[in-house]
Parts: C-alpha cells; structure tokens; sequence
C-alpha cells in the first residue's frame, strides 16, 4: 500500500484528493520533478528541489515553503512507506483559484512514494530504438505538468516500436527527448545538446564524472547525429541506456558501443558509492 503526502496530510494512495478547483486540474498549471533511491537514499534531492523551485519561478508560481521542509517530507513519506528502493514525485500544483484561471498564492504540495519498476534489461544489454519529431517546448528550463505533446508524441514512438522522441528545432538542432537527455559521440567527441532543453540530473552527475571521452555541451544537428558513432540517453527512471536506431535508421553498427558501455559502467559505479552513502 503506497503512502502519498497530500498538502498537509499522509494517505493511502487510493484515497489521495484534489479539490475540482485547483488549477491543475482545471488549466495544467503546475511543476513536478522525479527522482529515485539507491540505498533508500533519495538521489541528488537537493539538485531536484533546486530545479522544482526554477521550475516554479519560471512559471510565475510560488514554492511556499522551504526547499528544506519539502525535503524533510520526502524522507517522511519514504520512511512511511518503507519501500527497498523508490521513485519519487513531487507536484507543485497551482493551488484552488477563485477565478479558476489566474493562480491565488497558495500552491498545494504532493509527493507521491511508488515502488521502483526499473525498466526492461534488454534495454541496456541490446540498446533501444528511438524517433525524432519537429517540435520547440514551451519554456524548456521548466518541467510543466503540461506533458500533451510529449504523450501524444510518445503514442507514435510505441506504435513504431521506439521507447523515446527526440525533438528536432526548426534549424535542425536536437534538445531532448520526452523525458530524457540525449548524448552522442560523434567524430571522436562526446557531445550533449546546450539550449532549448530541461537540464537532466542525471546528465548533470555524468558531465561531473571522469569519463571515456571528455563531455562537450555544444549545439547537435540532426545531420550530424546521422553521423554518429554511439548515441545513449539518460534519465532518473532510464539511468544510461544505448540507443542503436533512429528513425528505423541504425547507429553506426546497430549496437550499443564500447563507449556507452563505460559510461553505463561509472555511472553505476558512482550510484553504488552513493547508495552507500
């Protein structure tokens, strides 16, 4: 039974509520952020709070509460549901409106505690597919529960079989991917996309860490990532995964590099140190 923290109260999933007036329900405003545990610790927490609060600010909505409050109920809430290893969501909602359209001051505050359902193996030993679709995000820097695009781009990945959607600016850049970040080796180089995009934490733990080859943070066409050797995203819930097509079009040979596979390797290596604390 998942225990959620509901702007005040701790309750059974099942009976978690939200008045019919709050703003996102009625318009889709509000911010989240996700994370997961290793060793029941929850990873990187404060850089998540962090981006939670830009996040809000950019949308023009109040945090309310101390960033070190929020985190002590992230702890509560684990340690009442007492989980092995856990996601973690927390919703900043746009708070009951009188005029059901412009915020009031008051946000609602939800962590949602869920078991951890890693995803499949195969994944990470053969690499996944992915697709790539035209589209600019209304402010990036911002992780909006406004998600529409994202899930009806999604729909057409898993009807084409590929697990994620990178998007493609009107100039050809890559950002990102629905909810991921993209890396890529190309000509010898390790590159990750610079603007337009929500900056990951786990893309920010990897550019941290000695890698195979120095990370570059720099523009990334999609010609040029036609080109590329190794290709892999990275995600709170995906970890590092090796992509070996795009578009139905393979990566260099189909399989995920020996590049990638380093990368996976330290960074697993750096989460079991952390797990340990």
């Amino acid at each position: 039974m998942n225990i959620y923290y509901i702007d005040g109260d701790y309750v059974e999933a099942q009976a978690a509520r939200l008045p019919v007036d709050d703003l996102s329900v009625l318009r889709g405003f509000g911010v989240f952020d996700f994370l997961r545990t290793y060793g029941g610790r929850p990873f990187h927490l404060e850089d998540h709070l962090a981006r939670l609060k830009r996040s809000a600010e950019l949308i023009g909505l109040e945090v309310g509460r101390p960033l070190a409050e929020i985190a002590a109920i992230v702890n509560e809430t684990l340690r009442r549901n007492g989980h092995a290893e856990a996601n973690i969501r927390i919703v900043l909602t746009g708070g009951s409106s009188p005029d059901c359209f412009l915020p009031a001051g008051r946000p609602r505050l939800l962590i949602m505690v869920t078991p951890l359902v890693p995803p499949p193996a195969t994944w990470y030993r053969d690499g996944v597919g992915i697709i790539t679709t035209p589209y600019s995000r209304y402010l990036p820097g911002a992780k909006s529960i406004n998600y529409i695009p994202a899930i009806h781009a999604m729909q057409g990945a898993r009807r084409q079989g590929a697990v994620e959607v990178l998007y493609v600016k009107p100039d050809g850049r890559v950002t990102e991917c629905t909810t991921s970040n993209l890396f890529a080796v190309v000509g010898g180089r390790l590159l990750t996309p610079e603007t337009d995009l929500l900056p990951g934490i786990t893309r920010q733990v990897l550019l941290a860490l000695d890698l195979p080859l120095p990370a570059q943070i720099t523009d990334l066409s999609l010609e040029a990532l036609h080109t590329a050797e190794e290709v892999f995203l990275t995600a709170s819930n995906k970890e590092v995964v090796p992509v070996v097509g795009i578009d139905q079009r393979p990566v260099a040979d189909g399989r995920p590099g020996k590049r990638t596979r380093e990368v996976m390797n330290r960074f697993r290596d750096y989460t079991t140190r952390y797990a340990k604390g």
